[in-house]
């Protein structure tokens, strides 16, 4: 491959430049795992006075890169930001103590089980421009804590982020070389980082990206954790708050101009409240300012405009009607303001139910009971996130659980991303993995199992040789008394079992 050339904040990078990161990341890793966890803990608390001290600047940043209005930059990437430190400086000691298993069976009384966990060493973290802070920052918090070292790469699209997260993590005072933000083209920066040697790939981004660097990884047998795309599927039952649920899909849906994985895209209303639930979400579109300081920003590229406008005109050809329509914003101009769209008369071979449409556009159908709503949402090859809309929380806790979704809210759509405590990751085409959480905490960890033997002066083990016949009877009235179908056949495999057991003390 072509080495391309950037000067950017960090340096001239290309695929070399990278692996010459990841060997000095490698050298500065040891030392820093060898640390106490409560100094590390100490270091990550010097970014909470950073945050606590360039918030507004860091929302300035947001929204001047990705678009995004400055409140959704705000609440949905800063103040998250904020909430998963506290949470990861104060869970990560626990996240990472040994834990001692339970034993699975009596006669194996002597051996003791104990989980410990290790860092993987070198963590490359690919990130997205939708939501360009929150989704690295949290990643490289959890990696940095449990003793790795971490390239960054966030999306060309947003590289002022990438460097005021720089900023960030040099609050914090680390051994050189132990974080280095990277900037380079998108489509060199997988190839680099899985030739350079990191030990674990985070990516987050669009699910054909994620296969090819699956294939990339194979020879490796490179660990990989994937967030891809999503589309995501929201039940409106027939008892839903419908004023709430139409304001639940408005932010969902159309907060980041749409440009969520995980918002909230085809809305399978129950046939009894259809028309009032489409009514009210079409009056609230309808009132949405598109502006930079209005209701919903800009998208984040004329490129990605493009894309959705001609998802929207293949959905329109095929037959689907645009029930409402923001006043602001155009597919027709070249500027960023797309309008927000909802879409009836739609059917699940249309892109808006059948692909994932990165954009302000959700599409509205009904569905005559639970059954149907919960087959039309099933049947999508994502399986990130969903919802689902009741006052019967009872009922409405069972059907999630039947959804094919790695993360299901109640009565609310998307704001789990912002749970540090909440797993976040899907199921089918939208990837493979969990960040956020105790269960992303542990992505960042390599298991390993420990047994010990209790047993004092012991020779040898029961199943050791040298084997004999006596040996063979032993050990199959073990398994008579384990699994005998009577407790006479049980009891009577007692006697021999005992015998055996003194083998422990043969020489």
């Amino acid at each position: 491959m072509a080495e391309t050339k950037e000067k950017v904040a960090g340096g001239t990078q290309n695929t070399a430049g990278v692996a010459e990161k990841i060997l000095a990341a490698r050298q500065a890793q040891g030392p820093w795992a060898a640390l106490p966890y409560g100094e590390r803990a100490r270091r990550l608390k010097k970014v909470t006075v950073y945050l606590g001290n360039h918030f507004d600047e860091l929302t300035e940043v947001i929204h001047r890169e990705n678009g995004k209005v400055k409140i959704d930059a705000l609440a949905a990437e800063v103040l998250p930001a904020v909430m998963a430190l506290s949470f990861y400086i104060k869970q990560g000691k626990k996240f990472l103590a040994p834990r001692t298993l339970r034993g699975g069976n009596l006669l194996m009384f002597n051996k003791k089980s104990r989980m410990i966990y290790k860092p993987y060493g070198v963590v490359g973290i690919i990130s997205p421009w939708n939501y360009p802070f929150a989704i690295p920052f949290s990643e490289v918090v959890m990696a940095l804590l449990a003793g790795n070292a971490v390239i960054l790469k966030v999306a060309s699209d947003t590289p002022g982020v990438g460097r005021a997260l720089e900023a960030v993590f040099a609050a914090a005072n680390l051994p050189e070389d132990l974080f280095s933000y990277i900037e380079m083209p998108g489509k060199e920066a997988g190839p680099a980082f899985i030739s350079g040697g990191v030990d674990k790939l985070f990516f987050t981004g669009s699910t054909a990206v994620g296969r090819e660097l699956l294939a990339l990884a194979a020879p490796r047998l490179l660990p990989l954790v994937l967030e891809l795309g999503g589309a995501d599927a929201a039940i409106i039952r027939a008892d839903a708050d419908l004023d709430r649920a139409a304001a639940g899909i408005l932010w969902s849906g159309f907060s980041n101009a749409g440009q969520s994985c995980g918002g909230a895209q085809r809305i399978l209303v129950h046939q009894a409240v259809y028309e009032p639930f489409l009514e009210k979400l079409c009056g609230l579109v309808q009132k949405l300012t598109i502006a930079e300081d209005g209701d919903m920003g800009p998208m984040t590229t004329l490129r990605q405009k493009k894309a959705v406008q001609k998802q929207v005109e293949a959905c329109i050809a095929a037959g689907a009607r645009i029930a409402a329509a923001s006043p602001d914003g155009s597919f027709q101009d070249e500027s960023l303001f797309a309008p927000a769209l909802v879409l009836t008369a739609v059917n699940e071979t249309m892109p808006v139910m059948a692909e994932e449409i990165f954009g302000p556009v959700v599409a509205v159908l009904p569905v005559a009971d639970d059954e149907e709503a919960l087959r039309i949402a099933n049947a999508s090859s994502y399986g990130l996130t969903g919802s689902v809309w009741s006052r019967d929380h009872r009922r409405a806790k069972k059907l999630a659980a039947r959804i094919n979704a790695g993360a299901v809210m109640l009565n609310d759509h998307l704001m789990s991303h912002g749970l540090a405590e909440t797993p976040w990751g899907g199921f089918g085409d939208s990837g493979l993995g969990k960040t956020h959480g105790e269960a992303g905490f542990r992505e960042m960890l390599k298991a390993q199992v420990v047994v010990d033997d209790l047993l004092p002066g012991i020779k040898r083990n029961l199943w050791w040789q040298p084997y004999s016949e006596k040996t063979y009877q032993g050990i199959r009235a073990i398994t008579e008394l384990l699994a005998g179908t009577t407790l006479g056949r049980r009891l009577k495999a007692l006697p021999a079992v005992m015998r055996l057991v003194f083998r422990y003390w043969e020489k």
